[in-house]
């Protein structure tokens, strides 16, 4: 994914679901959240363990929110999770997956560009957003 590809993706995105967030503030998936909300992003806050993030309700799934319009999912999971998260990002019609640094699944992310999604992997989106358009 070129820097042009991933400033697109970035300057074109309204609302972004954050999957494994976290309560913990010293947690990077909070951080990144606050800051993507700062943005001017819509955040939907992921985790089956949290009834709400940060005031906003969090939903145990990708399936699992109403009338989504994702644009893309940001992922804080485990490699071995992002098949069933690239299968859920496909029935949301998503449009990126957008793995966070240490996450990769190479199968997966073939799975999510045949499905016809964008795939960023092992990239933190908030240091390529500072990056390419600016804090």
């Amino acid at each position: 994914m070129t820097d042009n590809s991933i400033k697109e993706i970035l300057e074109t995105a309204k609302t972004i679901a954050v999957v494994g967030i976290s309560a913990k503030p010293h947690r990077d998936s909070y951080g990144v959240a606050k800051y993507l909300i700062n943005a001017g992003y819509t955040v939907i806050p992921v985790n089956p363990m949290l009834s709400e993030w940060e005031g906003l309700p969090c939903y145990p799934e990708l399936r699992s929110i109403p009338n989504p319009s994702v644009d893309i999912v940001d992922v804080f999971r485990a490699p071995e999770h992002v098949p069933e998260i690239v299968s859920q990002a496909y029935a949301i019609r998503a449009k990126t997956l957008w793995l966070q640094l240490g996450v990769s699944n190479a199968v997966a992310e073939e799975d999510a560009r045949k499905s016809g999604m964008n795939v960023v992997s092992d990239l933190c989106i908030k240091i390529e957003h500072m990056r390419l358009l600016g804090a």
